[in-house]
C-alpha cells in the first residue's frame, strides 16, 4: 500500500493528495470562481418556489449540462468518517461495533437534536435515529462546528467544553457499508432534505451534489443499526498523546486492529475566507 510521509494511503491525505475542486456553474451555464467559506452545520435546503420559473429551469439546465460532462466519482472506493469522543471508544471495541442508539459516554447531541432526528424517517424507512452517521469529508461542516465550539441549540454542553483533541475520527470504506445505507445532501433530520439509498443511487447523487459543494462537506451517510469495527479502516487522532492510547485500547480488546495515524489538520477549525 502507497503510504504518504503522514502515515496515510497517499490519495486519503489532504496535504499529499488534495480534493480536486469541480467547476460551478452559474444560471447561464458559465463556469465560475466562488470563494471557500465553511458551511453552517445545518442548513435547510432553499426553496425552489422563491426563483422565478424561467431562472430555476435554465439553473436546472445548466446543472444537467455540467453533470453529463462531469465523470460519475468512484462513489464504491470512497471512505466515509465517523467522528467520536476518545472516552466512546472503550464501549466500541468492546461490543465491537458502532451502534446506533447507543449511549455515548460523552454526548455531544442535544436533547432537541437526539428528540428531531428519532422522529424524523430516512429514506430507508426507519428514524434517523436508528442509523449510524457518517460524512463524506473529515472536515465535514457539522464536524467543524463542533471543534470551533459547538454554537447552536444541536449540541449539548459536554459538546461545548469538550476539546478536538479529545476526538478520534473512525475511516470506513464504502464498499464495507452494505447496500442499505442512505445519503442525504445535508442534515438528515431536515424535512425533505434531498436522499438516495443504495449504491448506484447514492454514486449518482453524490455526482450533483459535489456540482454545489464540491469538498462534500454537507452530505450525510446513514447506516442502519450498526457497523462492525472490523469495518473501520484507519483511526486518525489529532497528535501522539492520543494515538498511543488508542493503540493501547486496542490492543487491550484484542481482535481487529486498525492503523492508528496522527492527521493534526483533521481536528484543527477550518479557516474563514474572506469574499
Amino acid at each position: 500500500m502507497d503510504e504518504c510521509i503522514h502515515g496515510f494511503e497517499r490519495e486519503l491525505c489532504d496535504i499529499c493528495a488534495p480534493r480536486k475542486r469541480e467547476p460551478q456553474v452559474d444560471a447561464d451555464g458559465q463556469v465560475k470562481t466562488l470563494p471557500t467559506k465553511r458551511r453552517a452545520a445545518s442548513r435547510k435546503p432553499e426553496s425552489l418556489r422563491s426563483t422565478p420559473a424561467l431562472a430555476r429551469d435554465s439553473a436546472a439546465s445548466a446543472v444537467a449540462a455540467q453533470s453529463a460532462m462531469t465523470p460519475v466519482p468512484e462513489f464504491a472506493q470512497q471512505r466515509v468518517y465517523h467522528w467520536t469522543h476518545v472516552s466512546n471508544l472503550p464501549a466500541i471495541l468492546e461490543s465491537g461495533e458502532l451502534t446506533a442508539g447507543a449511549a455515548p459516554v460523552l454526548d455531544v447531541s442535544s436533547e432537541a437534536t437526539r428528540a428531531l432526528r428519532a422522529s424524523v424517517t430516512a429514506a430507508s424507512g426507519a428514524p434517523v435515529a436508528d442509523h449510524v452517521p457518517f460524512s463524506l469529508s473529515p472536515h465535514a461542516s457539522a464536524w467543524d462546528t463542533l471543534r470551533t465550539g459547538a454554537e447552536g441549540y444541536e449540541w449539548s454542553d459536554a459538546a461545548r467544553t469538550a476539546k478536538a483533541t479529545d476526538f478520534v475520527m473512525l475511516v470506513v470504506p464504502v464498499s464495507a457499508l452494505g447496500e442499505e445505507f442512505v445519503i442525504t445532501e445535508g442534515d438528515a433530520a431536515v424535512q425533505g432534505v434531498r436522499a438516495a439509498a443504495g449504491l448506484d443511487d447514492a454514486s449518482r447523487m453524490v455526482r450533483r451534489f459535489s456540482l454545489a459543494d464540491p469538498d462534500l462537506l454537507e452530505p450525510e451517510v446513514l447506516v442502519p443499526t450498526r457497523v462492525a469495527f472490523d469495518a473501520v479502516t484507519l483511526v486518525g487522532v489529532p497528535n501522539d498523546k492520543v494515538r498511543d492510547a488508542v493503540k493501547s485500547l486496542i490492543a487491550d480488546a484484542g481482535g481487529h486492529a486498525p492503523r492508528v495515524a496522527v492527521y493534526p489538520p483533521w481536528f484543527r477549525p477550518s479557516p474563514v475566507e474572506q469574499a
